[in-house]
C-alpha cells in the first residue's frame, strides 16, 4: 500500500534512531552475490515497539513484517517473526501482537500457522484509531494542567 505512506525518510530516522526511539527494527540481509534483482542486500524487515497491557503486562507489537516478493518462501519472514518473539521474551513481554488487514489472507494464514489467534473472531476486539483532525480535536479538548 505505497499510496498510504505519508512519512519521510528523515522522520523515520528521527523517530527510530534517537535517544528514546519510538520503534526498533530487525533486517534480513543476504550476501552480495544473492542480492535482489534491483541490487539490494536487505531483503526484509520487522519493525516493532513495546506497549503495555493492564491485564497482562509488557507486550511487543509488530507493526510491519515485510519480505521482498522474490525472497518470500525462503524462511526470511519466519526468521524475522521468531527474532521479534525472542526479543520480546528477553524483555519479559507476555505476548506479541499485530494487526493484519482482512483481505491479506496469505499473511493471516502465515501467522495462524505459527499459532497466532485472531482476536476479532475469538474475543471481538476492534482496532480503533484517532488520526488527522480527529486526533487534533481530541487533544484540544484535554484539560488544562
Amino acid at each position: 500500500m505505497p499510496d498510504q505512506v505519508k512519512i519521510s525518510h528523515e522522520e523515520l530516522e528521527r523517530d527510530g534512531f534517537c535517544q528514546n526511539p519510538f520503534f526498533e527494527c530487525l533486517v534480513a540481509e543476504v550476501p552480495e552475490e544473492n542480492k535482489s534483482k534491483d541490487g539490494f542486500t536487505v531483503v526484509g524487515y520487522a519493525l516493532y515497539f513495546y506497549t503495555y497491557s493492564t491485564w497482562k503486562g509488557p507486550t511487543v507489537f509488530l507493526e510491519d513484517l515485510y519480505v521482498m516478493p522474490e525472497f518470500r518462501g525462503n524462511g526470511f519472514g519466519k526468521g524475522l517473526l521468531c527474532k521479534v518473539a525472542k526479543v520480546g521474551k528477553e524483555k519479559q513481554c507476555v505476548r506479541l501482537q499485530l494487526s493484519v488487514l482482512d483481505w491479506n489472507t496469505p499473511s493471516r494464514d502465515f501467522y495462524a500457522a505459527k499459532g497466532a489467534q485472531d482476536l476479532t473472531d475469538s474475543e471481538g476486539w476492534h482496532f480503533i484509531r484517532f488520526d488527522g483532525q480527529n486526533l487534533y480535536n481530541l487533544a484540544n479538548e484535554a484539560p488544562k494542567d
